[in-house]
């Protein structure tokens, strides 16, 4: 049974309506009201103290119960009671785990998760633990199940018309479930958008922005980190450039994935090369195959062929221009060889014979 974080991952949660789980070092810690100083985190626990681990991490047959502990500490200056729940998790955009709100049923690990106290009270700088059990259906599917455990306070506030809502402030932990069976850990890279952006300088490379989604199809947790690179004519070697660093993907999930590749010569046709490898967090489990896109889009070289047809309009206007003075000089020259023959006649004409 695991029962220790690989990752820190500590969470504060303050929102109005939907309250997420986000990720963030040290302890969990949220304020509820400033006005009021609500403050409080939730760790693991070892029935006792808090324990140091970040997050739970289970390792569970099928069928399998185990128990284990939450604590809840009030930093504020006044009581409070605080509501306690276990939701399904996910990942944001942004790639922070958060938890399914609380109007909205778990159908996975979150539901698996039975808290002991529905609302628990915590005196002024106190801490409370409560215990939790977690029940691994009989017929769970192996892979990895995010899930996550909460204390809230619901405070008063208004919208822009003025009418009355309650804000929902939670802090909790993640709580990643592992059922036992056939791992199958995979990655997969959907469609590419890529857009050539050239230089207006013709003496100075493009570059090309693309985006594209990077997925977990399989039933592991990954960690990948996706790169591209771009070949054509005259661009030299390859270029590998990262994407948005390290991306956390869980079973299901998908993030999109923007990156810049510079110095790229529009010389034709441009062949864009996207990867994306990945590990499995946990020791014990093969990374799974590289996951590869390849595209080919057209750099046309605007500026370097606007500056040469530029340059080949001036070099015709100079050689027309060249050959009209030419032709200008050569008639200039025939009507005066014209006049000097009209003139050498009239010289030697006789008298009466001169017009």
């Amino acid at each position: 049974m695991r029962r220790h974080p690989t990752v820190s991952s500590a969470v504060t949660i303050t929102a109005a309506v939907l309250a997420l789980l986000g990720t963030a070092p040290g302890p969990a810690l949220a304020s509820a009201d400033p006005a009021n100083s609500v403050t409080w985190t939730v760790r693991p626990s070892d029935g006792n103290v808090a324990d140091g681990r970040t997050w739970v991490e289970l390792d569970l047959d099928p069928g399998a119960v185990v128990d284990d502990h939450l604590i809840v500490t009030n930093l504020g200056d006044d009581p409070v009671d605080f509501r306690l729940t276990a939701a399904d998790g996910y990942l944001t955009e942004s790639g922070h785990f958060t938890m399914l709100p609380s109007h909205q049923e778990s159908t996975d690990a979150g539901a698996w998760i039975a808290i002991a106290e529905d609302v628990v009270s915590v005196d002024a700088g106190g801490s409370v633990v409560v215990p939790f059990t977690v029940r691994i259906p009989a017929n769970a599917t192996p892979g990895d199940h995010p899930a996550g455990v909460a204390a809230s306070v619901v405070s008063t506030g208004r919208a822009q018309d003025g009418a009355s809502m309650g804000v929902e402030s939670r802090v909790g932990f993640r709580v990643m479930t592992r059922v036992t069976g056939e791992l199958a850990p995979a990655v997969e890279i959907g469609d590419v958008v890529a857009n050539y952006r050239m230089s207006w300088n013709f003496l100075s490379p493009g570059s090309i922005d693309l985006s594209y989604d990077v997925s977990n199809s399989g039933n592991t947790r990954l960690v990948t980190s996706p790169q591209q690179e771009s070949t054509g004519v005259f661009n030299g070697p390859p270029e590998v450039v990262p994407g948005d660093g390290e991306v956390e993907l869980l079973p299901g999930g998908s993030r999109t994935v923007h990156a810049t590749i510079a110095n790229v010569w529009p010389i034709g046709l441009v062949t864009l090369t996207v990867r994306a490898g990945a590990d499995v967090p946990e020791g014990g489990v093969d990374a799974p195959a590289d996951a590869v896109r390849q595209i080919v889009i057209v750099a046309i070289p605007w500026p370097q062929l606007l500056a040469a047809g530029g340059a080949a309009l001036l070099v015709i206007a100079l050689v027309w221009r060249r050959r009209a003075s030419g032709k200008k000089v050569a008639a200039m020259l025939a009507e005066a060889r014209d006049a000097g023959a009209r003139e050498a006649l009239n010289a030697y004409a006789p008298a009466g014979d001169r017009p």
